[in-house]
């Protein structure tokens, strides 16, 4: 109930200080997720959650309140003081976890339940994402590009490391940041869109990793001997959040690089789409551990004796649009 009063605050405010107000609601909210399980690794996640969170709210009214001091304006959307808007952007990064302040969020997921890891990764980015979205016109572009292509390069070169399923799906969700980051100021309605999307296919992700208990790669080898069905379209949807063309993932990529393209960004929209290949190898990788590969010797993990072949509705409803929506690309191409 709080996480969603303290989004909905943030989001319909046009106040700093309700907006404010709005997002330590949603930081208070969600400790107490982050360290139900009173394990070690989950006190220090939502320590280090607290303490980052905190410093970006309070970066946050400094500027607000900044901007208050040199124009007498409290509208999110006038702001245009230049301290105002380079300690917001620095604010609002904290909070996302864009490069180069993006240290906290694989630990912060890793030390958190699956379903927390849900919240986090997609819930709890949504306003500020807004904030981004209603100050847009008043940011540094060169910084706001810069910082995209760090975040879509970190994502992808930190990935290519991980065992844990978890960190992976954090530094995906770096890379998708930048995505959204580098279209912002041209086009904020398609930076919204790859943000539903992200959402949608992450959630479909999670659930089904929640429902079949993976948590690294040896975990995921075996699988396919739980719930086959499962395995084989997690494997689409890995796929479809990499953004291979023939699934809903590619859409976002395929309009963005479009945009950039009409900006005369040519050189940029070349750069983060090389930058992606770097995101698709580990994609790759866990689709493959997913659904081909048996473990090459015994496993220490106990194997069910008799699967379980019922799938949760709501993994059905969002993987399937997570992965066949790209054919309503002409639709959302008329409304962008």
């Amino acid at each position: 109930m709080s996480l969603l009063l303290g989004t909905t605050i943030t989001i319909s405010s046009n106040h700093w200080m309700m907006a404010w107000t709005g997002l330590e609601i949603n930081t208070l909210a969600i400790i107490p997720l982050i360290s139900k399980s009173h394990h070690p690794r989950a006190i220090e996640a939502a320590t280090k959650y607290f303490l980052t969170q905190a410093a970006a709210s309070a970066l946050l009214l400094f500027s607000s309140m900044t901007n208050a001091w040199f124009t007498g304006q409290w509208d999110i959307t006038q702001l245009t003081h230049p301290t105002s808007c380079l300690l917001l952007t620095t604010a609002v990064s904290i909070k996302l976890g864009l490069t180069p302040f993006h240290f906290w969020f694989p630990e912060v997921l890793q030390g958190s339940s699956m379903t927390t890891g849900l919240l986090l990764a997609t819930l709890m980015k949504f306003p500020p994402t807004a904030l981004l979205v209603l100050t847009s016109p008043s940011l540094n572009p060169t910084l706001l590009t810069t910082m995209a292509i760090a975040s879509a390069a970190l994502g992808g070169w930190m990935g290519l490391n991980q065992t844990q399923v978890r960190k992976i799906l954090a530094f995906s969700s770096i890379s998708h940041l930048g995505w959204m980051t580098i279209i912002l100021l041209y086009n904020p309605k398609l930076t919204l869109l790859t943000f539903y999307l992200y959402c949608l296919m992450t959630s479909a992700i999670f659930l089904a990793l929640n429902t079949t208990k993976i948590t690294n790669l040896a975990t995921m080898m075996t699988a396919w001997t739980k719930i086959p069905p499962l395995a084989a379209t997690l494997m689409l949807a890995l796929l479809s959040l990499a953004g291979l063309p023939p699934l809903t993932g590619f859409l976002p990529k395929w309009l963005i690089i479009q945009e950039l393209t009409k900006q005369e960004m040519t050189p940029v929209a070349t750069t983060i789409a090389l930058l992606s290949l770097l995101g698709l190898f580990f994609y790759l990788r866990l689709a493959y551990c997913a659904t081909i590969t048996l473990p090459p010797n015994s496993s220490n993990h106990m194997k069910q004796w008799q699967t379980n072949k019922s799938v949760r509705i709501p993994i059905t409803t969002l993987i399937s649009p997570s992965i066949m929506l790209l054919p309503l690309s002409p639709m959302i191409f008329a409304t962008t």
